[in-house]
């Protein structure tokens, strides 16, 4: 038992390891840019993911709904979770169009989508996706292993190699999600106020 709690450390601190590669880096950077453009443009995100990814995407827009590091406006950010909706879209219309309906919903030109997905394989987030860019949304994907078939699909994506089971590409994305979020509050409110701050001298 041992040994096998030694390895999954291991296995994860390789999967945040994996942040420091320049890839990784430039998506980080790239994707918070993208999010601060959207809320200064007046445009909000929609996230949505499959089980884990799911609560990932839940996670990613109470971040930025309520706050992070510390008191700030609150910022626009969906999580296409609500459960009347996902089984009304599921049992109706199929569960493939859960998301692509929730763009439908709830998406207008200029507004993020971000899919979250451990495969690239899922069917309601290809979905999701192709709707998203039939409407004119920026579309940023956090992918793993191969990327599946949503790779080269989204404006911006990440591709989380390595690992055969979805847990320890979610904990890279997660620790990505929280990175970007600090630099969002960074780039909207903090330098912001330290541009105040310094006029006023």
């Amino acid at each position: 038992m041992r040994n096998q709690i030694i390895q999954a450390i291991d296995d994860a601190v390789r999967a945040i390891e994996f942040l420091k590669d320049p890839v990784s880096l430039q998506f980080i950077e790239s994707a918070a840019r993208e999010i601060v453009a959207c809320f200064r443009a007046g445009n909000k995100l929609l996230i949505a993911g499959n089980g884990g990814s799911m609560c990932d995407a839940l996670h990613f827009a109470e971040e930025l709904t309520a706050q992070f590091r510390g008191p700030r406006p609150a910022l626009p950010a969906i999580a296409l979770s609500e459960q009347g909706f996902l089984t009304a879209v599921g049992n109706d219309m199929g569960f493939d169009r859960i998301f692509s309906r929730g763009v439908e919903a709830f998406g207008q030109k200029g507004d993020l989508f971000i899919a979250l997905t451990t495969s690239g394989n899922s069917p309601n987030i290809i979905r999701g996706i192709s709707e998203a860019k039939e409407r004119g949304l920026k579309t940023i994907g956090f992918l793993g292993k191969t990327g599946g078939q949503l790779l080269g699909k989204c404006d911006l994506e990440w591709v989380v190699p390595g690992f055969t089971y979805s847990d320890r590409i979610q904990e890279a994305h997660m620790t990505a999600i929280h990175i970007i979020i600090e630099l969002i509050e960074q780039e909207l409110f903090v330098s912001q106020e330290e541009t105040i701050a310094s006029s006023c001298r």
